[in-house]
């Protein structure tokens, strides 16, 4: 579709998530089952010390003593750990499953919002109940997919003390982008569902169709929410980012006191409410312009009017 309007699109999800705030609490609920990136934070600028001896650390006897205490700790706490374990899945599996129905509620709104429907939101929640499972099983099914190729991918690299990593970077490397076009076809393939009342394998199908006979609109659109929203999530996250980043660079201050830990994880527990807030318009307004995308991706060509002649 050449005359796709980008701009349209992006002031018009705008527009529907200012005026029906009602969607922000879809999106902090959505944002639940977002996935949020891990930072590693290495030991500074220390590098890599050595004993007086100049052994490493967790060289050849202390390597083994190591391992020795870590699997008599497992063992003497071994129920605990997998109370702890069992109760962490349910929680976050409880937390996904609210974002799958944030997730729902935003297609189902904006589908409202655009034609001129109230929104309230006991009757957007309890009419995104019927899609929940299949929202929820087409994620779970991709989401098990890249476990089960990433995982044993990971588990070479770490059995082969890294070395295995340099092996896979070119398969990586491939499947980064693969991810990213799943997660294209996904966002369509959600609001097939929901929108159009098919199953979830139906749903997927009619997503990768959207996707393969849209692909410049799709790709586009892609680059501008992801980029877009990564940079706003930035900016969201740079008081957290400051009252960290001192942390990490000055750890071996901590040794002398830790006010600086107290003080930062303070300013970070006032700031997470405020946080999740705005993560969660971003979710919103995100999730609104991908299902405007569907709509009008999918919106049916006007027929040019059919001029009847008049008989002579």
């Amino acid at each position: 579709m050449n005359n796709f309007n980008f701009g349209e699109v992006l002031t018009r999800a705008w527009q529907i998530i200012w005026k029906h705030k009602v969607l922000w609490i879809f999106g902090i609920l959505a944002s639940c089952a977002r996935r949020s990136g891990g930072s590693s934070s290495g030991g500074g600028n220390r590098g890599i010390q050595t004993d007086p001896g100049g052994n490493a650390p967790f060289s050849g006897g202390q390597m083994e003593r190591v391992m020795t205490q870590f699997g008599q700790y497992i063992e003497q706490h071994l129920w605990i750990i997998i109370a702890v374990s069992l109760a962490l899945i349910l929680f976050f599996t409880i937390l996904y499953a609210i974002g799958m129905m944030g997730r729902i509620g935003l297609i189902k709104g904006t589908y409202k919002a655009e034609n001129g429907q109230s929104l309230v939101f006991g009757e957007i929640w309890s009419e995104s109940m019927p899609y929940f499972w299949r929202i929820f099983g087409l994620n779970f099914l991709i989401g098990l997919a890249f476990f089960v190729i990433f995982v044993p991918l990971i588990l070479f690299g770490v059995i082969t003390a890294g070395i295995g990593f340099l092996c896979i970077i070119p398969l990586i490397c491939i499947l980064v982008p693969v991810g990213w076009v799943v997660a294209l076809i996904l966002e369509q393939a959600q609001a097939a569902i929901v929108l159009e009342e098919l199953g979830m394998l139906d749903g997927l199908k009619r997503g990768w169709q959207i996707v393969k006979s849209n692909v410049g609109p799709i790709i586009v659109m892609g680059l501008i929410l992801g980029i877009g929203g990564f940079i706003v999530g930035i900016v969201f996250a740079l008081p957290v980012i400051i009252a960290v980043v001192p942390l990490v660079v000055g750890v071996a201050a901590l040794r002398e006191s830790l006010t600086p830990l107290y003080i930062a994880l303070a300013c970070c527990a006032v700031y997470m409410p405020i946080l999740i807030f705005f993560n969660g318009v971003l979710t919103a307004y995100l999730q609104s312009a991908w299902t405007l995308t569907f709509m009008r991706l999918t919106k049916p060509k006007e027929e040019a009017p059919v001029i009847i002649e008049a008989n002579a």
